[in-house]
């Protein structure tokens, strides 16, 4: 029982320490304007609303893009970062062609997670904590 609490408890402030995280402003303009589009797709989605990333994955995809072609800033380990948007940017475009091509909702669901985490991956891993 003991351990079970300290799991929950473990749990509990990384998930608190992740959601912090996440909502925290950056000084690198392409990653909040991402940012912003990746929340108000993926949220909705987690309560299986999905029409906010059929009007706007094709936004996904131009934040992306943008985001790539940006300068990396001081406090991001460059080769990583790189690489990171670079998976990012083929998720994104990948989702936007599954939902031009009208797949179903639990394949592009499934697709904005991994894009969900991929950005994740690049704000939370990349970040240089020297």
């Amino acid at each position: 029982m003991k351990k079970i609490k300290i799991i929950l408890i473990v749990g509990l402030l990384s998930c608190m320490h992740f959601f912090a995280t996440a909502q925290e402003k950056s000084s690198w303009k392409e990653l909040d304007n991402f940012h912003s589009i990746m929340s108000k797709t993926f949220h909705p989605s987690e309560e299986a609303n999905l029409k906010p990333l059929k009007e706007k994955s094709d936004s996904l995809v131009i934040f992306a893009q943008q985001w790539k072609a940006a300068l990396i800033p001081a406090g991001y380990k460059l080769a990583e970062t790189e690489k990171g948007i670079k998976k990012l940017t083929k998720k994104c475009i990948a989702l936007n062609t599954a939902v031009k091509d009208h797949l179903d909702d639990a394949v592009l669901t499934t697709m904005l997670k991994e894009a969900h985490e991929a950005f994740h991956y690049i704000v939370e891993e990349c970040k240089d904590h020297k």
